[in-house]
């Protein structure tokens, strides 16, 4: 049977990944194909700690540019990370994998708060948590809370699952000539204001020496290649 490269992961991804063409919303066969993937990873004997975003369903910072309060408008964020949450916990059981949502912010009624003993007993007990409403605090993005969530609990990673193969220098889409990387450090990234994750959550991962895996998890197979080490899209690491 093949090994895995670590023991405990990090995944964090977006809500935008959830909605897929659409931009809102949650795509149901997507979902499926991603819950999918942290299965394969689960039944490798990883410990998977999940970080949704909440962007499929409202975003703090466009809601405060439309008029909004902006802590206001990220409290609105962070209720979006809890229905994603639910939802990937219900697609993980759907495939068999024991899941538990853990919050920031205090839902009792639908999921547990976030405790960081709690939440590595959950993983040492096999379960994969989903880790809703970001750090519980406005001005911090998702993308912060996963880094922040990673140290906490000792993951050895943080993998940063996109619709892209790596980070590139510039939108691939819009700039065919953009180079992608296959690796970075931690401070070439802030150096050069690459779109890898913002950069609180950069300089945690740095501080905190975990590195971090920008890959495209709608390959089929990425996460499972990715979870066993072999070299797919970008790795940013201390030097």
């Amino acid at each position: 049977m093949a090994k895995s490269a670590y023991s405990r992961i990090c995944l964090k991804i977006s809500g935008e990944g959830l909605a897929g063409a659409a931009g809102f919303g949650i795509d149901n066969s997507i979902l499926a194909a991603v819950a999918g993937e942290i299965a394969q990873v689960h039944r490798l004997g990883v410990q998977v700690a999940l970080v949704v975003g909440g962007g499929n369903i409202v975003r703090g910072v466009t809601a405060s540019e439309e008029g909004a309060d902006r802590a206001t408008a990220d409290y609105m964020g962070m209720l979006g990370t809890i229905i994603n949450a639910l939802t990937m916990q219900g697609a993980l059981e759907n495939k068999g994998i024991p899941a538990r949502v853990l919050s920031a912010i205090r839902v009792e009624e639908v999921a547990e708060p976030y405790l960081r003993r709690r939440a590595v007993r959950h993983l040492e007990k096999g379960r994969v948590i989903v880790l809703a409403a970001g750090t519980g605090q406005p001005f911090f993005t998702t993308d912060t809370a996963a880094a922040l969530r990673a140290a906490e609990i000792g993951c050895e990673i943080v993998m940063k699952a996109t619709k892209v193969d790596g980070v590139y220098s510039a939108d691939p889409v819009t700039n065919p000539a953009a180079e992608r990387f296959d690796r970075l450090t931690h401070q070439e990234v802030l150096n050069r204001g690459l779109k890898v994750m913002d950069a609180t959550a950069i300089s945690l991962c740095m501080d905190n020496n975990i590195p971090i895996l920008v890959f495209d998890i709608f390959a089929e197979g990425n996460l499972l290649r990715a979870a066993q080490g072999e070299s797919i899209g970008t790795l940013v690491t201390s030097p």
